[in-house]
Formats: C-alpha cells, structure tokens, sequence
C-alpha cells in the first residue's frame, strides 16, 4: 500500500492501519498533521525548541493509546488533545511564575521566597478557542455559498444586516433568516469535528474578523 503525496488515502483509514500495527500508516498521520500539532505548542508554550520536543513526547503517548481513539472527532483534533495535555504538563512542572527573594542583612533572619501567581489566561482554555476558530475557518469555506455569503458579510465583514440584503439583493428578513440557518449549520459542523469541549466555545456570534482569517473575507 503506499502512501505519501500521490496517494490518497483518508485519515480513517490510516488510523485503522495503525491500530493493526502498521508504522508507517501511523508515520503518515504524523506528517500530515505535524505542522499544526508544533503550531499548537508554540502557541502554548511560546517557545519553538520545547515545542518541538514535547510534539515529539505527544506523538509517542498518541502511538502508545492510539487503541482509545473512537472517531468521535477527527484524528487531528484527537491528536491535537494529546499536544495540549502535554504541553500543560510541561507548563505545570516548569512553573512560569515570578519568585521574590527577600533577603535581609540582620542576625538569624530566615530569607523566604513568594510563589506570585501567573495572570496570563488560562492556557487551556486559550487553546481549545484556538482550535474551535480553526475549525470554523475551514468549515466556513465549506459550506454552501448561498450560507457562506451571509456569514462573511455579516459576522466575518461585520457589516449591518441592510448591507448584507442589498449586496445579497434580497430582503432583510430573508437576509436574517439565511444568516440564522447558517449560524446553525456552522455550530452543527464545529461540534461535530471538535467533540464535547467545543460546547462551551461556540458562541452565536463567530469571532470577527481579526480572529478568522477566511479567503475572500477581507
């Protein structure tokens, strides 16, 4: 069986090879997907050298648990959990907080030190709305036209909902109807392909512009 560029095989059936032990299946849902996965910790840890390196520790812990994957979501997004989950790992056991010594010059005075606590965003919770934006950027390219105009005018352009009927040449109200049947198709899609976490981040209202870089929407 080949594999590579000039075969198209799906990552369904990879992973299936995969689980019967077959390596080089498994070699190939790597690549195909180790471009995001090390994006994904970079953007976690801020730092491409352990990136890599903890890429590279997911990669074993998906191969040695791959048997726990059900296709509940795409193999991507599997994979991607494993990334996350150890790059927090990592996170938790090099802890980025600030330590302040307070050291003193007087007789027997015992210098302690302070755990100040970190006050950047959760770095889970930042990285599951990252992945639900990806996946709403692919999937906005993919739905039908007559749906994908109305979003791109109205949540991605922002612009009012008597644009968006004019430039659509239809009225308001058929405007918003297409816009909500949309909305629908779109949070169907995203919870489909992101699995349970992705039910506390879809929101009615899709991120603007500055969020999902979608071709055509600028």
């Amino acid at each position: 069986m080949c594999y590579g560029d000039n075969c198209e095989i799906n990552d369904t059936t990879l992973v299936e090879l995969a689980k019967l032990g077959d390596k080089t299946a498994f070699g190939e849902l790597l690549k195909r997907h180790h471009g995001r996965c090390v994006r994904l910790a970079s953007f976690i840890l801020r730092n491409r050298g352990d990136a890599e390196d903890e890429t590279q520790n997911a990669y074993w812990k998906a191969f040695r648990h791959l048997d726990q994957f059900q296709g509940e979501c795409e193999f991507w997004i599997w994979l991607s959990k494993i990334v996350t989950n150890q790059c927090l790992m990592f996170l938790r056991r090099h802890r980025r907080t600030r330590l302040l010594h307070l050291d003193a010059e007087r007789p027997n005075y015992r210098s302690g030190t302070f755990d100040l606590p970190c006050l950047k965003p959760d770095p889970e919770r930042e990285t599951n709305r990252h992945q639900v934006h990806e996946v709403l950027a692919i999937e906005i390219r993919r739905i039908p036209p007559l749906l994908r105009n109305v979003v791109i005018l109205r949540d991605i352009k922002e612009l009012p909902m008597t644009a968006v009927a004019t430039t659509l040449g239809i009225t308001v109200s058929a405007a918003k109807s297409r816009l909500l049947r949309a909305r629908a198709e779109l949070r169907a899609r995203v919870l489909k392909r992101c699995g349970g976490y992705a039910h506390a981040m879809v929101r009615l209202r899709l991120p603007g512009p500055s969020v999902l870089k979608i071709k055509g929407a600028a």
